[in-house]
């Protein structure tokens, strides 16, 4: 009987060796394509349903879009944590899986789910204490409040399902297993999809509930994605092992987690400062605010797909970083980086093409439509040089040098985005502020290729 058990026992490690093995050994582009493919389809299923969501929103009213809008970068911001911390498990992971260090990787995995609820706590507080200031900062119209606290409320008080799959996402995708967390998505986003109508209008018997009924709609997906996430990593077999009882934090792994995830959650959480700050600059005009978060919902299309392609390329990355092969790491970023180019490419041209079709999905009155036209087609220049600042940001992550993307983050959002939008809008008005996004993504460029440079000829080429 033991016997069996230990045959059992090789045969599952042989497997999942051979797994692990296939980052560092099969053809990079169908690798490439086999690892981002389900990253990019459930990242973009979720921007469809943000979209769908406000769109919903919208019908009941602008200024619940409004309301909406203004809690955006509180959303970023508990994006920001989550995925910021996942990062860091995912690239540390998929380093010690590649170095062959599996005893790191496992504790890896099991402080990933304590890191979640660390996360939910923060902002369930935020939810509790904080909802009803932070909407005095930006509006004294009482609909507006009203919406954006309720919306606040709802979405933080009960983050406790995103927060911890959103961990469980990320171990899976170290593992190379990209399918499981595309099915955990998808059945969060559908589950939100099917929930928005039936809540916000009060379909099939149920309450009209408007703008909750949208909040509710997105923590009920998030749910459903736990659970299914729940069944994925325990239910079957992996190269890592999370442990539930008797587990004993390493503070080592943590420190080493958040070498790479504090730097990507202060990264991304810059992104939710300079929405606070655009928000607060444009705060005269509720229909530039409006504009201002649909751009932020409509670009996800774009930007999503280019951010399941970093998904995909990071573990590949920081497993061949592990195993020293820098011909291969370098062939992954290169394909990665093309294949964002051509992404952004179609995506600069749809929101050149048709920007007045796109607003009308959000029920865009006049006023807003000859607001949102040259925004969205100005903003949308920085498409392409974000495709270059986005891969070679994963590139830095990969190997473990998340403050280079973080400094990056820094030049193009804060140093860049705001000053230019605070004084452009000052000197020209709100229409050319627009430009701020373009000339920052340009500065942008030019840091992430320095870096770049430093980074290949310090470590990547003597590898």
């Amino acid at each position: 009987m033991t016997t069996e058990i230990d045959d059992k026992d090789k045969n599952n490690k042989l497997e999942n060796d051979n797994e692990a093995d296939k980052m560092g050994t099969a053809p990079v582009g169908k690798l490439l394509a086999s690892m981002a493919w389900p990253a990019i389809l459930s990242m973009t299923i979720n921007a469809l349903y943000n979209v769908v969501d406000s769109m919903f929103v919208a019908m009941v009213s602008q200024k619940a879009l409004t309301s909406v809008s203004l809690v955006l970068p509180i959303q970023l911001l508990m994006i920001s944590l989550a995925i910021g911390s996942g990062v860091g498990v995912n690239s540390l992971i998929s380093r010690r899986l590649g170095a062959k260090r599996f005893e790191e990787a496992d504790k890896a995995a099991g402080t990933s789910i304590r890191i979640g609820l660390f996360n939910f706590i923060i902002f369930a507080c935020v939810g509790i204490f904080l909802a009803k200031p932070f909407m005095n900062l930006y509006t004294d119209d009482q609909e507006i409040f009203d919406g954006g606290v309720t919306y606040l409320q709802i979405i933080t008080i009960f983050c406790f399902f995103s927060m911890v799959e959103v961990q469980l996402e990320k171990v899976l995708q170290a593992t190379g297993n990209m399918i499981a967390p595309m099915l955990i998505s998808l059945s969060g986003a559908v589950t939100n999809l099917i929930l928005d109508p039936i809540l916000i209008f009060g379909l099939l018997g149920v309450p009209k509930l408007g703008i909750a009924g949208a909040a509710i709609a997105t923590v009920t997906g998030q749910a459903v994605a736990l659970c299914v996430a729940v069944f994925m990593v325990f239910k079957k077999e992996h190269d890592v092992k999370i442990q539930l009882k008797g587990f004993k934090m390493d503070w080592r792994v943590v420190r080493d987690i958040y070498g790479v995830g504090l730097p990507s959650i202060i990264m991304q959480s810059i992104g939710s400062v300079m929405l606070l700050g655009y928000n607060a600059i444009l705060a005269a005009s509720p229909t530039a605010v409006a504009v201002l978060g649909v751009y932020f919902k409509l670009q996800s299309f774009i930007f999503m797909p280019v951010f399941g392609l970093n998904q995909g390329a990071m573990p590949i990355m920081g497993y061949n970083f592990g195993a020293k092969n820098r011909k291969r790491l370098m062939l992954v970023y290169k394909n990665a980086l093309i294949t964002a180019i051509v992404i952004m490419t179609i995506g600069t041209i749809l929101f050149q093409a048709f920007p007045g079709a796109f607003l009308k999905m959000f029920s865009a009155d006049a006023e807003m439509m000859k607001m949102g036209i040259p925004a969205l087609r100005l903003i949308s220049i920085c498409f392409i040089p974000a495709a270059f600042g986005i891969m070679t940001s994963t590139l830095f992550q990969g190997t473990g040098h998340g403050v280079y993307s973080l400094m990056g983050s820094l030049i193009r959002q804060l140093v860049g985005i705001l000053p230019l939008a605070y004084i452009i809008y000052h000197m020209a008005g709100i229409t050319a502020s627009w430009a701020s996004f373009p000339l920052a993504e340009i500065i942008g460029l030019i840091y992430s290729a320095v870096m770049l440079k430093v980074l290949y000829q310090k470590e990547i080429k003597t590898l």
